[in-house]
């Protein structure tokens, strides 16, 4: 019979994680690394050393400033939108005495619809022809086709993606309230506080880490999981209107196929994202209290 050491038994159980990180994970981080600082063809068969000119030519480059600029209203928007809804939903369920379960059940499903299936689903709901939408709004005289329309295009995908992420927060707030002692809130209201005072002074302190965490997880979700939203709905565009950093990733890259230009966009995405959760963990946190 084999016998393993301490060392040995830990190392056989660590090791499979360890290379599938290193496969998965670190190898592709510095390929990408690689091909940011170099010119290539689309097949990778001719490669040059261009330092920092693909880098450059980003910061140069007009559409990739807007970008940017997309990326951070959708962050902003979704991130809210979906931390709002959620909590709302979660006080509402929360207040009721009966039928919990159901509505959790109700709220819970948009979130088991994938990005893809959530596009598809408001793509005909606002579609300028086929759409419900459209057609209700144009009664009260409003034109609306995100087909056309730059801030209209990107108003359904913001409302798009906050509908299929609003579930994760909603679950999570919803947990957090759960465990908040009665207690707290029949000696406050012994006290004579307001039902303002009492959400603002207990109940948002004691949800501090579920809001940080949340805020954290939202960004992330807007950075990168809207990517299929995007792709089906509008394509990034009209006038690069919902082109997004992920998906300027994706048009010159597989589109374009500049992939120099597309890992140097992969590098500075993901030290974007690594800024503001440094950012968020720096100010952020210090304002969350821990029970």
């Amino acid at each position: 019979m084999a016998r393993f050491t301490a060392h040995k038994l830990a190392l056989c159980f660590i090791m499979p994680q360890v290379l599938i990180t290193l496969v998965l994970f670190i190898w592709p981080v510095f390929l990408v690394l690689s091909q940011s600082f170099s010119f290539g063809d689309a097949f990778g068969l001719q490669k040059r050393f261009a330092w920092f000119a693909n880098y450059v030519g980003l910061f140069a480059d007009h559409s990739y400033i807007e970008a940017i600029g997309v990326t951070l209203i959708l962050a902003v928007f979704v991130t809210i939108l979906t931390m709002g809804f959620g909590l709302l939903l979660a006080l509402l369920v929360l207040a009721r005495s009966k039928g919990q379960g159901f509505y959790k059940t109700l709220l819970v499903w948009p979130y088991a619809v994938a990005p893809a299936i959530a596009a598809i689903l408001w793509r005909f709901l606002c579609h300028p022809t086929l759409g419900w939408l459209p057609h209700f709004l144009l009664k009260f005289g409003i034109d609306f086709n995100y087909v056309t329309n730059a801030r209209q295009a990107l108003f359904v995908v913001i409302v798009t993606a906050s509908w299929q992420q609003f579930s994760y927060n909603f679950l999570f707030y919803y947990s957090a309230l759960q465990k908040i002692p009665t207690t707290l809130i029949d000696a406050a209201i012994i006290d004579g506080a307001s039902a303002w005072g009492r959400f603002w002074q207990i109940v948002v302190p004691i949800l501090s880490p579920t809001t940080f965490f949340l805020l954290i997880m939202n960004l992330i979700y807007a950075f990168f999981d809207t990517f299929g939203i995007i792709h089906i709905m509008t394509h990034g565009g009209p006038e690069h209107s919902t082109t997004t950093l992920i998906y300027k990733v994706y048009v010159d890259g597989f589109i374009g196929m500049d992939i120099g230009s597309s890992a140097a966009q992969s590098v500075l995405l993901m030290f974007l994202v690594v800024l503001v959760t440094l950012l968020q963990f720096r100010y952020l946190e210090q304002r969350v209290h821990y029970a």
